[in-house]
């Protein structure tokens, strides 16, 4: 039995599927008598969840373990996630790093626990991706107004700059009833706010271990979630745009836990380099769906993913994906800058875009995704809209999100927090957060 004065820490990267994950590492390592601690405070165990998306990932990585080593010179390093999958070895050479662990050995971190000496040359203990054909439920909840739900991992799409099929595995799904348990889970802990997760969720229904017979459709899920009860709001986080069916936009329309808020990563805005990404639809399909969410729910959030600088990416190409998103009724950007990866097709072709030239470019549509989210901010204005109300107090205020992901604050208020409440939409402050005028005192009871 492991004393029960063991502590660990934990230290994320990247998506909300790592948060998912992590505090799923958590709860098991609890169960093994583990208490969790601040990342800050001197643990025995300190546990690092990767990311291989960050062209940086190797400087994070070391910058991270350093951090967990001043913190307790002798913590026992763990790194997994992404980026120990793909490089282990890469990673077992950096000074302080105890122990690797790959997409199928993450969940059972305890088990390799069994001597926490710091140790000479790091250990590995990493699957061949093909291993990793099972599939592991997880869900956060570190925040106490959401949770991330994971629905599905891996991927069987081929983008041509894209690692995470060889960092995650194949398509995989959780079942119907263990997502509705989790959820459930979720919903006695008292959390108002479900965010859906996955590398591709929308393709949901792949058996757990993968076999391609889809035991059910993204949209039966959404309808089996819509129905758990003491829950406020479930969040889709990131559909592909041709898994995205306009019977799920419509349901979402007229569900009362559905938020009307979609992200749909592009990108491309260029035909040309969409069929160079190898993604699955051309800008066409984009506009059709942008267009649907419009018709049915015209205040709908939209946000999108878009990537700057792919081999071949011209500056007419650029100009042309610039040009797209402009015309587009769309309320944010994601914009990545497009870096090189080890294993992917793309690394191979031609027409490389100078590095301070996707620089600029990412600018350019950083600049152009604050003037689009401006402009959604300033069309609902004089709304009135429910707000669910966040912990975090910062010199006197408190935020929240609205249904629709407007980001608004007012007066730092305790009883407020993780409760929802009407309010009006009043004007846009200097920090681009929405100020709100309070049109019920109470909470609204959930």
């Amino acid at each position: 039995m492991i004393n029960q004065t063991k502590k660990v820490a934990f230290h994320t990267l990247g998506c909300k599927l790592n948060f998912s994950e992590t505090s799923t590492i958590a709860r098991n390592l609890k169960d093994h008598g583990y208490q969790k601690v601040e990342f800050t405070d001197s643990a025995d165990v300190y546990v690092i969840n990767t990311c291989s998306v960050t062209a940086n990932a190797d400087r994070e990585c070391r910058t991270i373990v350093k951090n967990a080593l001043k913190a307790n010179p002798d913590g026992f390093v763990v790194v997994v996630g992404c980026y120990a999958q793909l490089k282990p070895e890469e990673i077992a050479q950096m000074e302080g790093v105890d122990l690797v662990l790959g997409a199928a050995e993450k969940f059972n971190v305890a088990q390799y626990l069994e001597n926490l000496n710091k140790q000479e040359e790091a250990i590995i203990h990493s699957c061949e991706i093909e291993e990793a054909d099972f599939y592991v439920g997880s869900y956060s909840i570190g925040d106490r107004t959401r949770a991330f739900l994971k629905v599905q991992d891996g991927c069987d799409y081929k983008c041509t700059y894209c690692t995470i099929p060889l960092a995650r595995g194949i398509s995989r799904s959780d079942t119907m009833d263990n997502v509705l348990k989790n959820a459930r889970e979720i919903a006695e802990k008292g959390i108002k706010e479900i965010v859906l997760t996955g590398v591709n969720i929308g393709d949901y229904g792949k058996g757990e271990f993968g076999n391609k017979k889809h035991e059910h459709t993204f949209l039966e899920l959404v309808q089996e979630l819509d129905k758990v009860d003491n829950i406020d709001r479930i969040r889709i986080s990131s559909i592909e745009p041709n898994l995205l069916k306009n019977e799920t936009i419509e349901f979402v329309s007229k569900s009362e836990r559905f938020v009307p808020h979609f992200h749909i990563p592009l990108q491309s805005g260029s035909d040309e380099i969409l069929k160079k990404m190898k993604r699955r639809y051309l800008s066409n399909l984009y506009i059709d769906r942008v267009t649907k969410i419009r018709e049915v729910l015209p205040h709908a959030c939209i946000g999108v993913d878009v990537i700057v600088g792919f081999p071949g990416e011209t500056e007419e190409l650029f100009l042309e994906t610039y040009n797209f998103l402009n015309q587009l009724p769309i309320s944010y950007l994601h914009v990545f800058t497009y870096s090189e990866r080890d294993n992917t097709e793309a690394i191979g072709f031609e027409g490389v875009v100078d590095p301070a030239e996707r620089k600029r470019r990412n600018k350019m549509l950083r600049i152009l995704s604050e003037k689009k989210r401006q402009a959604f901010y300033q069309t609902q204005l004089g709304s009135t809209q429910k707000v669910l109300w966040e912990h975090d107090n910062k010199e006197g205020k408190m935020f929240g999100f609205t249904e629709n992901y407007v980001k608004v604050q007012t007066d730092f208020d305790a009883s407020l927090v993780n409760q929802t409440q009407l309010v009006e939409l009043i004007r846009i402050n200097h920090n681009g957060n929405v100020e709100v005028k309070i049109k019920e005192q109470e909470p609204i009871l959930s």
